[in-house]
């Protein structure tokens, strides 16, 4: 039997999206990124989100007191991040919306105390002219002695070696009865700094076993270049965050 077609993603019905909070709940590699981002801004401040995807980052900071905006190109992952902001309480949810946008090509009218470019957001995209926009946006919205924070994979990360094809990287039970399989079918590293993952999505339900494969690309490169030229200033060192890499902070020059 062949294998199904391999599929971008975080695309609408994809396996990726729909069981995005599941993986993500069981990383411990981000564990702690949240009390970063809630050090940047001042009680109570303005947080601008770049990849809010389903809400977990933006919500938890509404959730502390920031009034938050979240933007994010995937209807999908914005869908599930509205209905989730939708069961919280009348206070919080006030202090947080989501917007649907291009985050190399945007404008919202305002500013903010700060920009976060969350868990790999930008590395979807090949460093060059979109990581230039990506940073301009990131200055208009910055307001003066804000702080931007871009979290980014480390390239020896990239380069290792992928766990076998039969070991699962995952084995989850969901909330409503099923249970994911998660493993690398294959990964890629191309002298360019470009890593393709193909993942494959093994969906046991009550009645049947569904086998998925999509596509994860990452790119490497050095942000600080494209920060400088947007106007933006090394604000210390990055945030190491071990095995999930590192949290590049830049304040408004």
């Amino acid at each position: 039997m062949s294998k199904p077609p391999v599929r971008p993603y975080y695309t609408d019905k994809g396996a990726s999206t729909a069981f995005y909070d599941l993986v993500t709940e069981a990383d411990t590699s981000i564990v702690g990124d949240i009390d970063v981002y809630a050090g940047l801004a001042p009680p109570g401040g303005t947080v601008l989100e770049l990849g809010a995807g389903t809400g977990r980052i933006a919500l938890a900071l509404a959730q502390r007191g920031f009034r938050v905006t979240g933007l994010d190109i995937a209807p999908a992952m914005l869908a599930q991040a509205r209905t989730k902001r939708a069961r919280l309480g009348t206070e919080v949810a006030d202090r947080v919306k989501f917007v649907k946008a291009d985050m190399t090509a945007f404008d919202l009218g305002r500013t903010f105390d700060a920009v976060i470019c969350t868990f790999y957001t930008l590395s979807h995209l090949p460093p060059g002219p979109r990581w230039a926009r990506t940073f301009g946006a990131i200055r208009r919205h910055l307001a003066p002695g804000g702080v931007a924070a871009v979290h980014l994979p480390l390239k020896a990360q990239m380069e290792a070696a992928p766990p076998p094809p039969t070991k699962p990287v995952l084995l989850q039970r969901a909330p409503d009865g099923q249970s994911l399989g998660l493993y690398v079918d294959s990964r890629t590293f191309s002298d360019e700094g470009r890593m393709d993952l193909i993942l494959r999505y093994v969906v046991n339900g009550p009645r049947s076993v569904r086998e998925t494969f999509e596509r994860l690309t990452y790119y490497h490169g050095d942000p600080d270049p494209f920060a400088s030229e947007a106007g933006l200033r090394a604000d210390g060192d990055p945030v190491d965050m071990g095995s999930a890499g590192v949290i590049h902070l830049y304040r408004h020059a």
